[in-house]
């Protein structure tokens, strides 16, 4: 005698497939793009071809400040520990709040900079970035600004010459330290040659990056990025407008020290 077998009770359209492992990078499953978006939860645009590097949107969780990285590299005081820098040639990328570029006009107005040409922009609402390789596991910060008074530099050097020692117009603020941070080091070689906005689009920022402090995993990027609400406060947000006139200071001065004879 045969049994009969029991009906199949279980839907089967209901069962999961099988998760493909995370180390198989298939067309459209980059790697870069899904630490951005899984790992950070940021937003990032869609690839036109599965070769297209990855971008992120700017405008929605933060801006960048462009500025040169000398320049940068004394701003990096006023930073939280945790405030995301990013390294592209000789250019320094700071993360700030989403919304610093619209303030940035009035804010350099405010400050006396705002009649000077000053080699620095902020990108936001509208503009993307690449993103930088995210960071091995284990590794450490990078480390050296390109400095462009290297050459003149030394026991036999001008001192004259050297944008520390030029006057500043505008506010006045505590000269930043002369030697640049350790922490920033080489960074210009390692993040490769700058490549300038491309023509028609002063929301890109063109080139391979790298990340001289990464965001962290798990970490809400708003909370350690520069502010203008953090002007007079108490929190732990850095105040935008320390960062801010400290770039436009070694921007000012790097800049005629270019133009000196």
């Amino acid at each position: 005698m045969v049994a009969s077998r029991p009906p199949l009770t279980t839907d089967l359209t209901a069962v999961p497939l099988p998760r493909r492992p995370l180390e198989q990078d298939a067309a459209g499953d980059d790697p870069v793009r899904r630490w951005y978006e899984n790992e950070l939860g940021w937003p990032t645009v869609p690839a036109s071809t599965p070769e297209s590097p990855v971008r992120l949107r700017l405008g929605l969780r933060f801006d960048v400040l462009d500025v040169p990285a000398e320049a940068g590299g004394a701003a990096l005081r006023h930073l939280a520990g945790a405030s995301p820098v990013a390294v592209r040639g000789d250019r320094m990328l700071l993360l700030v709040a989403a919304g610093s570029t619209e303030e940035l006009p009035g804010l350099l107005e405010w400050l006396e900079w705002g009649a000077l040409a000053l080699d620095l922009r902020a990108i936001g609402t509208g503009g993307v970035m690449r993103a930088p390789r995210p960071p091995e596991p284990g590794a450490g910060h990078i480390a050296e600004v390109p400095s462009g008074r290297s050459a003149r530099s030394g026991p036999g050097a001008d001192a004259s010459r050297d944008p520390a020692s030029l006057p500043e117009p505008g506010v006045p603020v505590p000269r930043p330290p002369g030697n640049v941070p350790a922490e920033v080091k080489d960074a210009g070689r390692t993040a490769g040659s700058r490549r300038p906005l491309s023509p028609g689009r002063p929301g890109a920022l063109q080139g391979a990056a790298v990340w001289l402090r990464p965001p962290e995993p798990g970490c809400e990027v708003e909370a350690s990025l520069p502010t203008m609400s953090a002007l007079g406060g108490v929190g732990g947000a850095p105040d935008l407008v320390r960062v801010v006139n400290t770039v436009a200071t070694q921007c000012h001065r790097l800049r005629l020290w270019r133009t000196r004879p």
